[in-house]
């Protein structure tokens, strides 16, 4: 069999890792998807497309909102070249997510179980945790700050409405993994809808949505935009994704030879780097609709959601900018819901290999969100709500760093990855964008705790 394997050019699957496989990633949808063998490339290509739109609503949920709008209202169209930094390094360290996934058939956290000794191992699955429940905190929030705005439901009603999905996702995932992919398109085509009418109606400057493309001097000379810059570049890179998308391309059933799983890796590239300019379309939307409207309008210290949400009415002439706004943000949190579902189940199973029932750890997860957002809901209202979804993305810049020098040096490695190990430029470029997000969330985090000057 090693023999064999060896001829094909692919290492032993648990060569280089200190455990051996256990079971698959997310089992009940492994090699679900048949991928032909004939065919036409195109045919091949969408055989692979779906989990990149997973991934890429973690960059387009609730939580970065904030961020665009303030960078809209603050700097108008300056910050675009930041949104297509951070989405540039977005793609390559979903790229690399896929690639492991694909060549050790492990997803992230298994693969840190095997690596690692337990006491590591167990810490950075409880990083882990608490990252997806700021996450799902972030759904919470922006889910029930939209049925607010839409609906006028009070926000700790709508925290609390935010608990029936958990019945939802459950109905979703008898549908077929394909459902789910489909669904969560269907989602960002509208989120996507949204914006584009949206943009129509603010009429935006050309010119300036040209220039703000080009990085301005003054994210290095004024402090307040290098610091909206580096809130921006700091909650882009959501560390769930990582693992999410290291499982998810592992739903397709592709030939274990080395032609196959090249293929796999170019065709999930492809689809991940695809659907991340979706995600880039989202953002800079977000950034030029507030750049058109509040900018425009000398209303430079809008940061939140509510007030932009109110704010669009009178400076768009139309109800219809609120209307599409609060349906683009009720879209944003349901899908993350789908995915953050999902990347809970990956990161429980894969760290400490055991299973709970699906409904049970969705539970778990969404209590864990709504038992502080109903409290400081009740306590403090929507300011409090902000400041809660503000905390979500401080906790979720802490473990990012955790998740991804995990990835790096995996995919650097020739005992795990064979012939697939990261080329010398890619190993540059991955270590660079490391020491990038690390030193950025490390001067956000300080400027969230001890004031920025």
């Amino acid at each position: 069999m090693n023999e064999n394997r060896a001829n094909m050019g692919l290492s032993s699957p648990d060569e280089g890792w200190r455990r051996a496989r256990s079971q698959p990633s997310l089992p009940e949808v492994h090699g679900s998807l048949r991928v032909p063998k004939t065919g036409s490339w195109i045919k091949k290509f969408l055989a692979f497309v779906g989990p990149g739109y997973l991934v890429a609503v973690g960059y387009m949920d609730p939580g970065n909102w904030a961020t665009d709008i303030a960078g809209g209202s603050m700097f108008g169209y300056s910050l675009l070249s930041v949104i297509v930094l951070s989405n540039m390094m977005a793609i390559v360290l979903q790229a690399l997510a896929g690639k492991l996934g694909i060549v050790t058939g492990r997803d992230l956290a298994q693969a840190c179980r095997d690596h690692y000794r337990k006491p590591v191992a167990f810490t950075l699955w409880i990083l882990c945790e608490l990252a997806i429940a700021a996450c799902d905190l972030a759904e919470v929030i922006g889910s029930a700050i939209a049925l607010h705005l839409l609906f006028g439901i009070p926000l700790v009603y709508g925290v609390l409405i935010t608990a029936v999905d958990v019945l939802i996702v459950l109905l979703l995932q008898n549908k077929g993994f394909r459902f789910i992919e489909t669904l969560v398109v269907v989602l960002i085509v509208t989120i996507g809808g949204c914006f584009v009418t949206e943009i129509f109606l603010s009429k935006p400057d050309m010119g300036g949505i040209v220039h703000g493309f080009v990085p301005s001097t003054g994210l290095v000379t004024n402090p307040a935009m290098l610091y909206i810059a580096i809130g921006i570049l700091g909650a882009t890179v959501m560390p769930h994704n990582l693992y999410l998308h290291s499982s998810i391309v592992q739903t397709r059933r592709i030939e274990p030879t080395r032609e196959g799983k090249r293929l796999a890796i170019k065709y999930a590239t492809w689809d991940s780097s695809i659907a991340l300019f979706f995600a880039l379309f989202i953002n800079a939307a977000i950034l030029i609709l507030s750049a058109a409207t509040f900018h425009r309008a000398g209303m430079t210290e809008v940061a939140e959601i509510g007030d932009a949400y109110r704010l669009l009415t009178p400076l768009l002439g139309t109800t219809i900018g609120s209307i599409l706004f609060g349906v683009a943000l009720l879209a944003s949190g349901q899908n993350s819901t789908l995915t953050g579902t999902l990347a809970g189940q990956i990161v429980m199973e894969g760290f400490l290999n055991i299973r709970l029932a699906p409904w049970l750890r969705r539970l778990i997860t969404r209590l864990i969100a709504i038992i502080p957002a109903v409290i400081v809901t009740a306590i403090a209202g929507e300011k409090g709500t902000t400041e809660l979804l503000i905390l979500s993305q401080v906790i979720l810049s802490l473990q990012l760093s955790f998740a991804v020098v995990p990835l790096i040096r995996f995919t650097n490695d020739k005992r795990k990855m064979g012939e697939f190990a990261n080329p010398p430029w890619l190993k540059l470029v991955s270590w660079f964008i490391a020491a990038i997000i690390i030193g950025l969330n490390a001067y956000l985090l300080y400027g969230v705790f001890f004031g920025r000057a």
